[in-house]
């Protein structure tokens, strides 16, 4: 196997680090390679907002609700979608550009997705672990206060990234099978492979090293949408000027 490959093959979250700082150089090496990432009509609509604060650091722990995993970070962030800056480009050139379209939204969270995983996979080839922190919307009013956010400017997710104090098994994911369609969808193929899914992932959390328990994957994914989450997003993505025109 290519080492590029390799590396991509053994992502796993990692939850808690040795604590050790991340020089200011490497951070910055860093963004410059997820910058390189695709861009839809290269908008780069992403901004990343690097916490050096501690206290900010802890406030961003407590309202994402994932205190445990900034306290021993080399770095953290926050990773934004950004109009702002494309809205000071049209006013360089005498025009209002139109922010607030659900075409946008996708393009602005596309952008965000892509260039975040270039930082990942950037980060893990120099022996970085790292973690994706959705608990970032958990309260993205707060959150956006805590940063100065502007309007077309919202929080997507946060990330810990730092020298693991272990690396956790890979979870195993769908087989391609479950993920590949050929020449149209297959929702017929669902019956049995997600009964292959479940026994796999059975013995995978039973077998783990840490934190083993009876789970598969289609509880867990009923249990978990079962519900709306987070029923405030659109409203508050309203108050950043994505009306929804």
């Amino acid at each position: 196997m290519n080492k590029t490959k390799e590396l991509l093959k053994s992502h796993s979250s990692v939850r808690k680090y040795t604590g050790e700082e991340i020089p200011r150089e490497t951070v910055v090496d860093l963004i410059e390679t997820a910058q390189m990432a695709a861009s839809s009509h290269f908008v780069q609509a992403y901004s990343v907002i690097w916490v050096t604060e501690e206290e900010k650091k802890q406030k961003l722990g407590e309202l994402s609700k994932n205190e445990f995993q900034f306290q021993t970070a080399g770095a953290s962030f926050l990773f934004c979608v950004d109009f702002k800056r494309l809205q000071k480009a049209g006013k360089k050139n005498g025009v209002d550009i139109v922010v607030d379209s659900a075409e946008n939204l996708l393009v602005g969270v596309a952008d965000v997705a892509l260039f975040a995983q270039n930082f990942v996979v950037a980060a893990e080839s120099e022996g970085y672990g790292i973690c994706y922190i959705g608990g970032a919307r958990n309260n993205p009013q707060g959150i956006s206060e805590l940063f100065n956010l502007p309007e077309y400017v919202f929080p997507l997710f946060a990330m810990t990234i730092g020298k693991p104090t272990k690396r956790n098994e890979t979870k195993p994911r769908l087989p391609v099978a479950a993920v590949l369609h050929e020449n149209g969808y297959d929702e017929e193929k669902y019956e049995t492979l997600l009964d292959e899914y479940d026994a796999i992932m059975e013995s995978y959390y039973a077998s783990r090293s840490s934190n083993q328990k009876m789970a598969n994957w289609t509880k867990q994914m009923a249990d978990y949408l079962i519900d709306q989450k987070r029923p405030f997003i659109k409203e508050f993505l309203e108050t950043k000027g994505f009306t929804w025109r």
